[in-house]
């Protein structure tokens, strides 16, 4: 039986009460956490604008998943989707006309003018894992989106963004405080 020495046993003292300090998520459960927040702030917002006329932006298409639920919420809005690449299942990826590539910060401004003040929904979800590039684009994609929004436009996002007009809304009960963020302009 080898013995531990006393570096060794300090390390994993340390790394036990590091461990106990956060609350420890596995990505399975914190992928999970995610999705239901996704769905429950797109339902939300969709109770809000789902009357109003207007065009539906979903920023990141990655797998697919939520602009399938947007179609299906929002059956008679025209939805837009931004990204660099396709790499959905083809019955979650729009069609050519309605799917827009390349890098957002070359993508969104060019926008503008087409969906001047139409746009009632805002769906994001374009998180990168990487803190400091996360804020860069927090940072451009929040005043990128506002000459679009229409009055009383929902934003949701999965990065928390400053637009100017917007304030923040109440999220749903079961999304936990920074998982999301909801805002409305003029709201």
């Amino acid at each position: 039986m080898r013995r531990r020495d006393a570096s060794s046993e300090r390390r994993n003292a340390r790394d036990f009460a590091r461990i106990a300090r956060r609350q420890f998520v596995s990505r399975l459960d914190s992928a999970i956490r995610r999705l239901k927040a996704q769905r429950s702030c797109i339902d939300a917002a969709v109770a809000i604008v789902g009357g109003h006329a207007g065009v539906v932006l979903e920023l990141g298409l990655g797998n697919g998943r939520t602009y399938d639920h947007l179609r299906e919420r929002m059956p008679n809005q025209e939805i837009f989707v931004f990204d660099r690449q396709v790499a959905a299942h083809p019955h979650s990826t729009p069609d050519a006309a309605h799917m827009i590539l390349g890098d957002l910060k070359q993508t969104l401004p060019a926008a503008q003018a087409r969906f001047h003040k139409t746009v009632v929904l805002v769906h994001s979800d374009v998180g990168t894992g990487d803190d400091a590039e996360n804020a860069m684009l927090a940072e451009f994609v929040g005043p990128a989106l506002e000459p679009m929004l229409a009055p009383g436009a929902v934003v949701i996002s999965d990065q928390s963004f400053a637009i100017p007009g917007t304030n923040p809304i109440e999220l749903p009960p079961d999304v936990p405080l920074g998982r999301y963020f909801m805002l409305r302009l003029g709201g």
